[in-house]
């Protein structure tokens, strides 16, 4: 399992689709997920630290399993298969171990409001993360080079719709 955080949520400027991109901690790595329009709203407003009135789904997850007596272990996107991401939701019930099925982008949601550890699959990141280009005189050359590793990504997508949220 390789530990990620949230590097940013994107919008694409041609179409409704977003993106959440997570980042290796140990290494430059990113794995970029479709998401909807929702839960990228969702997870951007709780990094930015915006409070709202009432809970939102990802807020009453997070209550009920705490009321429950559980609590959130990490997050495992553990699957690719045919486009689509699949995650676990691992939680701990009085020393019992549960996994929860959980779309990516739900499961991101929870993790970033219970501060707990995003894991993602040795076989998902070797097969779907993005490197940054090793090519120095590209990075010189382009004003944010964190911007840049998502260039070739971007311009190769199908922009027909998601994939991760079928």
């Amino acid at each position: 399992m390789i530990e990620t955080k949230v590097d940013s949520v994107r919008v694409s400027l041609l179409s409704a689709h977003r993106l959440v991109v997570l980042k290796e901690l140990e290494r430059e790595r990113y794995l970029p997920i479709w998401i909807d329009g929702s839960v990228a709203d969702a997870i951007s407003h709780h990094l930015q630290g915006l409070r709202i009135s009432r809970p939102l789904t990802h807020d009453l997850l997070k209550n009920v399993i705490e009321e429950l007596g559980a609590s959130i272990q990490h997050i495992l996107i553990n699957d690719l298969a045919e486009g689509t991401f699949y995650a676990r939701i691992v939680l701990d019930l009085r020393g019992r171990h549960l996994e929860i099925d959980s779309r990516p982008s739900d499961a991101i949601a929870l993790a970033v409001r219970a501060a707990v550890p995003i894991f993602v699959s040795d076989a998902v990141m070797d097969e779907a993360a993005i490197v940054p280009s090793d090519n120095l005189e590209q990075h010189e050359a382009e004003p944010s080079s964190d911007l840049s590793v998502f260039r070739d990504f971007v311009e190769g997508l199908d922009i027909e719709g998601p994939e991760d949220e079928r």
